[in-house]
């Protein structure tokens, strides 16, 4: 949601990487910033009204990414599309870096505008395959964001890390970073990040994007 320069650049990125991608905007004129090879679908209105939603394909998305120019507009959209159609991967341009934190807490991943960057969004967007937070010199090892399922909240640290046999150094709670313990639980709106090296990415990515086993 959201055709400005923000979200026209998100929409080229996901088109390029093989995304199917439906752009809402309140203004027609917007759309122009897609530019004519653009494929994807573009629907006028709010981001956060049900035959919008519906008209954009909401029941079949992966992912929605709500970066228009109103905080309230963006958290209300994060939120219809999370609790109303069950979409959990959502993130939400936020303007406000003290309002953030409170809608971490709710569980919905936010960018605020001071430390925005369309590969953040990506990041927290794409359940797999976006580019790595640091890679080592020889390029073997990376720090990667990771898509969580939700059936991990309440899990400790030390069983993910159990599943994955990978190392999971860092996660960023409510707008801050902190170094979990084995003990730490996983919590709803946590972004986990997993150092791994390459040869074992896709394992790590498949083991935490999926429930874990028994549940």
């Amino acid at each position: 949601m959201g055709c400005g320069r923000v979200g026209s650049s998100l929409a080229k990125s996901l088109e390029k990487r093989g995304h199917t991608v439906a752009v809402i905007d309140l203004d027609s004129e917007a759309f122009r910033r897609l530019g004519p090879d653009f494929a994807g679908k573009t629907v006028r209105g709010v981001g956060f009204d049900r035959e919008v939603l519906l008209e954009a394909g909401i029941e079949d998305a992966d992912g929605f990414a709500a970066v228009s120019s109103g905080d309230n507009s963006n958290i209300l959209s994060a939120r219809v599309v999370r609790e109303n159609f069950g979409v959990d991967n959502v993130v939400a341009r936020i303007y406000d870096p003290g309002r953030a934190e409170v809608y971490e807490r709710l569980g919905i991943p936010t960018v605020a505008t001071v430390r925005w960057t369309s590969d953040q969004v990506l990041r927290r967007l794409l359940p797999s395959g976006s580019e790595p937070q640091w890679r080592d010199p020889s390029g073997s090892v990376r720090l990667m964001e990771v898509h969580v399922d939700r059936a991990w909240v309440g899990r400790t640290i030390g069983q993910m890390e159990e599943a994955t046999e990978a190392r999971i150094p860092f996660l960023f709670r409510m707008g801050s970073g902190i170094v979990p313990k084995r003990s730490t639980v996983f919590q709803d709106g946590d972004l986990a990040y997993a150092a791994v090296v390459d040869a074992e990415l896709a394992a790590v990515e498949s083991v935490l994007g999926a429930p874990p086993r028994g549940v």
